[in-house]
């Protein structure tokens, strides 16, 4: 598999993860003989070791930032713990959803029991009512929503857009299961519509402003077309 390579110095490299593909396998994993991690292809690629500087869900294609070296992912961490650089994600929602919402609600932490605090910014950029049933309405409707989270917890914004009852289309775990069937037996679309799309920020060790963007997958481009949003957001 080819990776799409968006930008590249001496201390980082950054490529957009397809869907439905691990960052990396963890220690016990039992499926690293026949599903390549991200971390895997880019080996495979460049015959060289990454060290990710921050999480992106199996399930969420897009930007993701890589070090190439140990020492070299501390200063980039800091960029996200600081809140010093600016992501910007992309997603498809069931109904629609407010012109613009602050969702400030806690979110789960990785050890399932405590709740950490969440922070997400909601602005809808397009709407669309389909003249196609899914229980129990006689039509459906969608929102294109961009997502700008302001904390880094796991599952934040598909747990989010759960919790303002616009689930993210495509997403097993937090969505909405009607929703998600008819969008794969009508347009064969079964990924998450959840794409991390744009990073912005000022290099650690360059001190130079650098905005980085992600192409959309195809199926994204698809819907595009045929719900006629226009995405000169791009």
């Amino acid at each position: 598999m080819k990776l799409e390579i968006i930008y590249e110095d001496e201390t980082v490299i950054c490529v957009s993860k397809p869907n439905n593909i691990l960052v990396h396998h963890s220690y016990h994993s039992r499926n690293k003989a026949n599903e390549p991690s991200l971390l895997q292809l880019l080996f495979t690629e460049f015959k060289t070791d990454f060290y990710p500087i921050h999480r992106l869900d199996r399930k969420t294609s897009g930007i993701i930032l890589l070090a190439k070296r140990k020492e070299y992912v501390a200063k980039f961490q800091e960029l996200f713990t600081k809140n010093e650089i600016q992501k910007t994600y992309y997603g498809v929602v069931r109904g629609y959803s407010p012109e613009e919402k602050k969702i400030d609600s806690p979110v789960k932490g990785r050890d399932g029991n405590m709740h950490k605090e969440a922070l997400t910014y909601l602005k809808t950029i397009d709407k669309i009512t389909l003249n196609t049933p899914v229980k129990p309405y006689q039509t459906s409707r969608y929102s294109l929503v961009e997502l700008s989270p302001k904390t880094g917890r796991m599952h934040q914004l598909r747990v989010h857009m759960n919790k303002i009852s616009h689930p993210l289309i495509g997403d097993t775990k937090y969505g909405d299961k009607n929703h998600d069937t008819m969008f794969a037996e009508k347009f064969a679309w079964k990924n998450l519509f959840l794409h991390a799309q744009k990073l912005e920020f000022i290099h650690p060790f360059y001190y130079q402003r650098i905005e980085l963007k992600a192409s959309f997958p195809e199926d994204w481009i698809h819907l595009f077309k045929l719900f006629n949003w226009k995405h000169s957001f791009i």
